[in-house]
C-alpha cells in the first residue's frame, strides 16, 4: 500500500511550469528521496503535498484520501492532511524549550508528555526537555525538528533539505540518527535533497527530478549503476562519457570496444557510452595489459583518491581505492559493462539474455 501517490501533478508558479506531470508512489513505512538540482521543483513538490501550493492538474492521495485533485473545492487544507514537516533549518521557536517545541502541535491531553518523551527518545535527545534551542548544536536542533514532526504520529513526514545547514562532519552522523528515528517510528518519509550521497545512503528508493518530472525512481543501487537516462547518470555520481557507435551490443569508443548493459538501440548507431570512474583501472606502464596512458594529476580524499589520466587524447577521471602510482606513464583498463545512451530518436529494445552486452545474471 502506498502512503503517498502522485499522478500527473503539475504546478505553475508565477506563470512558469515548475512541475509538469509528476508520478510518484511512496510505499507505507518507506523512506523515499527526491533528488535533483537546485531549481528543479523539489521544494514545490513538498509544498504541493503539504497543501501550501495548489496543483493545476493531477491528483495527490495520502493513504486512501485524495487531498488535491481536479476539483479545487475538495482540496484538503494543510492542517487536516496528517503530514509532519521538517523545514530546511529546523525553524524552532527560540522562546520555547525543547519540550515546548516538540509538543507545539500536540493537543493538551494526558498523554502529551509521553508523546514528547517518546519523540525525543527516538532522536536520541532524552533529557534535553528543558534546554533552549540556543543551547543546542546545529545537529541537535535539527533532531528536535524531526522529533516535533514525529510527535503527532503523522501519516507522512516530509523533510526539506534537512541536513544542508550542517557542516560535512556533522551531516553524516545526524543523517544516520534521523534515519534510525524514522525506522524506529515506522514513519513514511519523503526527503528532498540535492545531495547525492545523502539520497543514496538515506533512502529505500530514489526519485530523480528534473525538468518538472521524475526521470527515474528506483533503488539507490539501480539509480547509480543502471541509470535509464544520461541526465540521471550525470546527476547521480561522476561520469566518464565517451562518444561511441553501438555495433552488435558493443560500444566502439576511444578506449576500445566496450560491452553494454541495458536497453540498446535497435540496429545500433551513435550515442554516448557511460562509465563510472571506479570502472577504470590503472596498471603498471611496463605491463602487457591495457592501453598506454599518463597519470597527470591526483586528488586525495582519505577514503579514496581521484586520478586524472590522459588516454587517447582525452582526460578521464579514475577513482582509486588503494595505493596510487606516481605521476607519469601507466596503462589503463576498463572493468564491467558501459551504459549506452543513444542519440535522440533511436528506438530501443532490451538486450536479450546471453547476447553481447546483456546484463549478467
Amino acid at each position: 500500500m502506498s502512503a503517498l501517490t502522485l499522478r500527473g501533478v503539475a504546478v505553475r508558479l508565477g506563470g512558469r511550469d515548475v512541475l509538469t506531470g509528476v508520478d510518484l508512489d511512496v510505499p507505507a513505512g518507506s523512506i523515499v528521496a527526491v533528488l535533483g538540482p537546485s531549481g528543479c521543483g523539489k521544494t514545490t513538490l513538498l509544498r504541493a503535498v503539504c497543501g501550501f501550493a495548489a496543483p493545476h492538474a493531477g491528483r495527490i492521495t495520502i493513504g486512501d484520501q485524495v487531498v488535491a485533485g481536479a476539483d479545487p473545492r475538495r482540496t484538503v487544507p494543510p492542517e487536516r492532511r496528517g503530514v509532519g514537516l521538517v523545514p530546511q533549518e529546523g525553524a524552532l521557536f527560540g522562546h520555547l524549550d525543547v519540550a515546548g517545541n516538540v509538543g507545539f502541535a500536540l493537543p493538551r491531553s494526558p498523554d502529551r508528555a509521553a508523546l514528547i518523551a517518546t519523540a525525543l527518545d527516538l532522536v536520541g535527545l532524552s533529557g534535553y526537555e528543558r534546554r533552549r534551542p540556543a543551547e543546542l548544536s546545529g545537529g541537535q536542533q535539527q533532531r528536535v525538528a524531526v522529533a516535533r514532526a514525529l510527535a503527532p504520529r503523522p501519516r507522512l513526514v516530509l523533510l526539506d533539505e534537512p541536513f544542508s545547514a550542517l557542516d560535512a562532519g556533522l551531516r553524516e552522523s545526524v543523517r544516520a540518527q534521523v534515519k534510525s528515528a524514522l525506522r524506529a517510528s515506522g514513519a513514511t518519509a519523503l526527503v528532498v535533497t540535492h545531495g547525492q550521497d545523502e539520497a543514496l545512503s538515506l533512502a529505500d528508493t530514489v526519485a530523480v527530478l528534473d525538468g518538472g518530472t521524475i526521470l527515474m525512481h528506483d533503488s539507490p543501487q539501480a539509480v547509480y549503476a543502471a541509470p535509464t537516462a544520461l541526465a540521471v547518470a550525470r546527476f547521480v555520481g561522476q561520469c566518464v562519457e565517451l562518444p561511441a557507435t553501438l555495433r552488435h551490443g558493443y560500444a566502439e569508443t576511444a578506449l576500445g570496444a566496450l560491452p553494454c548493459a541495458g536497453s540498446l538501440p535497435v540496429g545500433g548507431g551513435p550515442g554516448i557510452a557511460m562509465l563510472r570512474p571506479e570502472q577504470l583501472r590503472l596498471r603498471p606502464a611496463a605491463g602487457p595489459v591495457g592501453m598506454p596512458a599518463e597519470l597527470v594529476d591526483l586528488s586525495y580524499y582519505g577514503h579514496d583518491a581521484m586520478a586524472l589520466v590522459r588516454a587517447c587524447g582525452m582526460l578521464v577521471p579514475v577513482r582509486l581505492t588503494g595505493a596510487a602510482p606516481p605521476l607519469g606513464p601507466v596503462r589503463l583498463t576498463v572493468e564491467g559493462p558501459a551504459r549506452f545512451f543513444a542519440a535522440p530518436g533511436a528506438a530501443t529494445s532490451p538486450a536479450a539474455p546471453g547476447a553481447p552486452g546483456a546484463p549478467g545474471p
